[in-house]
């Protein structure tokens, strides 16, 4: 294998550089980012970095004086990809081809339809955005986050440890019902009321309303508030829309490569078409363990998974790779660290076995028929590590392909 693109420059594109140089590949490697920057740490976006603690050279994710023997081709988007030709196109017209291919190119931001044009109104998932989302906080007022996930409630503890006035407006009955389940998605985001930010739930956005004296140049000028479905209206001065991602596969269409919520993979990151795997938010690998394709949008799968990935690219898929991990993540709110590892979704009880909910310090397991499935902890680091531990014993399984 002479060369290798890699399409994405993120944490998954440069933890698959990393992975191919330690598995001994010393060929051409192109790693191609649809962003100008060079791999930067995401997580602090909403907090640390959104604050103005940080700067963005804390966020940088190469080590000083680090060589992967890379080109980096940056600022450029890849539109399709050729796999006979073995070749991916970009958006100014040029072609890169390869040998072997990774698709690392992430997750885009839902935005929120009519807020074009629109001053005021951010998504947050590049620095960019958090830039320009940190300038408008900077002036104070209110603020209105739509999606009470947990990009939205990271953006809410942060504007309110600034002195903004927040409301936080979530469509389902509870917040984080999704990935903690309804019991702990109640508790989590109870942090909300304990601060005295505004949580409104069960009820859908309407629109967003403009103010007056909109400037010239098809500007609508900048949000004055958000007009729910029930009829109230919520004056804004700021609004963070975080109703969540998608894959970014639309490049991929057309290429043969099969795609389900995702670049669809086995559970080494292979895709249905040889010589090209896929890693990071946008593919979904089997997990056999629970029989299902699940793609994870999290920090640790993007930072743990290229190295399988990579083995299975420079075998020709013959490599066995390691059991997958139970997925984790782990969010800052209010001073508060919460964790969780697993799936809520395959558990049919949840407990708290240590601390109470209550006090906000607690670790709670999820079971399904007896067996741990899942483990949540707040402000319970050194228990919940071993727990995640513990969770990993029951997660494994040496089948590698989907049926």
């Amino acid at each position: 294998m002479r060369t290798v693109a890699v399409v994405g420059a993120s944490l998954a594109g440069l933890s698959v550089a990393r992975s191919l140089r330690k598995q001994g590949y010393d060929g051409r490697l192109v790693v191609i980012g649809a962003e100008r920057h060079r791999p930067y740490d995401r997580p602090p976006l909403s907090k640390e970095f959104l604050a103005g603690e940080i700067d963005e050279t804390a966020l940088t994710l190469e080590a000083e004086g680090e060589d992967l023997g890379a080109e980096w081709v940056l600022g450029a988007t890849a539109v399709g990809l050729d796999p006979a030709d073995r070749s991916v196109r970009l958006a100014d017209g040029r072609s890169v081809r390869a040998d072997g291919i990774v698709v690392a190119t992430g997750a885009a931001a839902r935005t929120l339809p009519g807020s074009d044009g629109l001053a005021g109104v951010h998504v947050l998932r590049t620095v960019d955005d958090a830039i320009a989302l940190r300038d408008d906080l900077a002036r104070g007022g209110r603020l209105v986050v739509i999606g009470g996930g947990f990009i939205g409630a990271e953006v809410a503890s942060t504007a309110y440890a600034l002195g903004l006035e927040v409301t936080v407006v979530e469509v389902a009955p509870t917040p984080l019902a999704g990935p903690l389940g309804a019991a702990m998605g109640g508790v989590v985001s109870s942090l909300h009321l304990d601060h005295g930010v505004g949580l409104l739930c069960g009820v859908g956005v309407r629109g967003l309303i403009g103010g007056l004296g909109a400037p010239p140049g098809g500007s609508r000028g900048s949000v004055a508030a958000v007009l729910l479905e029930d009829g109230r209206s919520l004056p804004a001065d700021v609004v963070v829309v975080g109703v969540g991602a998608r894959p970014c596969v639309e490049w991929l269409e057309g290429s043969g490569i099969a795609l389900e919520n995702g670049v669809r993979c086995d559970a080494d990151g292979s895709t249905n078409v040889p010589g090209v795997v896929a890693v990071g938010d946008c593919a979904a690998w089997y997990d056999p363990a629970a029989g299902a394709h699940r793609r994870v949008e999290h920090w640790t799968g993007a930072r743990e998974r290229p190295a399988a990935a990579v083995a299975a690219l420079l075998s020709g898929g013959t490599a066995t790779p390691e059991p997958l991990r139970p997925p984790y993540f782990w969010s800052d709110q209010y001073g508060v660290r919460i964790q969780f590892a697993g799936y809520a979704a395959d558990a049919d009880s949840v407990a708290v076995e240590e601390g109470a909910a209550a006090d906000r310090s607690f670790l709670a397991v999820y079971r399904s028929a007896g067996r741990p499935v899942a483990v949540l902890g707040m402000n319970q680091p050194r228990l919940f590590t071993r727990w995640r531990k513990q969770l990993a014993q029951h997660h494994t399984s040496p089948a590698r392909s989907a049926p």
